[in-house]
C-alpha cells in the first residue's frame, strides 16, 4: 500500500514538474518571438522615419544623411556655424554625389560645383518667393524704401569732388592730367591693378 503511494506521488511530481519545464520553455520562446518581432518593428519604423524626414521639404540635418540629387539651400561652410549658402529668394543647390566621404559634393545656383564638408548641415526644398527678381520699382522713392542711395557718376561732378569730374563734355581726363578710370579715392579701377593688401612674401 505505502509503495503505491509513493509511486503515484512520484508520478504526479514529475508529470507537474515536465509540465512547468514546457510553460517556462513556451514562454521564453514566445518572449524570444515577440523580441525579434519588437525589433523587426522597430528597424521598420526607424527606416521609414529616415525616409519621410530625408523627403520632407523643410527638414535641416547634415548632408551626410541626405541621398544623390536632393534639392537644399541655406548651406553652412563649417559644421555649426550657421547657414552661408544660397539664401536668397527662389534660389536651391543640389546634391551632386552620395554623401558617403568626409566631403559632399554640391551644385550651387551659379552652376559651381563645390566640395562642402559633409558634418554641415543643410535644409531640404527651395527658398520661397522665386518672383522677388521679376518685382519691378513704380517710383524713384521706392529705391529708397527699401534703403538704397543715388548713385552718382564720377564723370557728372567737379573735379573736387571726383578724379573724373570736371573737363569740357563727358571726358574721364580732367583736361591735360588725365590719368584714367580711378576711384573716387584716386586709386585705377581697371588693368588688374591690385587694390587689395599685399601677400606676405614666405
Amino acid at each position: 500500500m505505502f509503495e503505491m503511494a509513493m509511486s503515484l506521488w512520484r508520478s504526479r511530481t514529475a508529470s507537474s514538474t515536465l509540465n512547468l519545464l514546457a510553460n517556462t520553455l513556451r514562454g521564453f520562446s514566445s518572449e524570444v518571438t515577440n523580441t525579434s518581432a519588437q525589433r523587426t518593428r522597430e528597424s521598420m519604423m526607424n527606416q521609414m522615419v529616415y525616409s519621410d524626414i530625408n523627403s520632407r521639404i523643410g527638414s535641416c540635418m547634415p548632408l551626410s544623411a541626405m541621398r544623390i540629387g536632393t534639392i537644399i539651400h541655406n548651406i553652412e561652410l563649417n559644421p555649426g556655424q550657421g547657414g552661408k549658402l544660397v539664401r536668397a529668394a527662389g534660389t536651391s543647390a543640389k546634391i551632386l554625389k552620395e554623401p558617403t566621404s568626409a566631403y559632399c559634393l554640391i551644385q550651387m545656383p551659379s552652376g559651381v560645383k563645390k566640395l562642402i564638408d559633409s558634418r554641415c548641415r543643410a535644409t531640404i526644398g527651395v527658398v520661397s518667393n522665386p518672383s522677388h527678381g521679376d518685382r519691378k520699382l513704380r517710383k524713384a522713392g521706392h529705391s529708397r524704401w527699401l534703403g538704397r542711395r543715388p548713385v552718382v557718376r564720377g564723370v557728372a561732378m567737379n573735379p573736387v569732388d571726383h578724379p573724373h569730374g570736371g573737363g569740357e563734355g563727358k571726358s574721364k581726363s580732367s583736361g591735360k592730367w588725365g590719368k584714367g578710370s580711378r576711384t573716387p579715392w584716386g586709386k585705377p579701377t581697371k588693368g588688374g591693378y591690385k587694390t587689395g593688401p599685399l601677400k606676405r612674401r614666405r
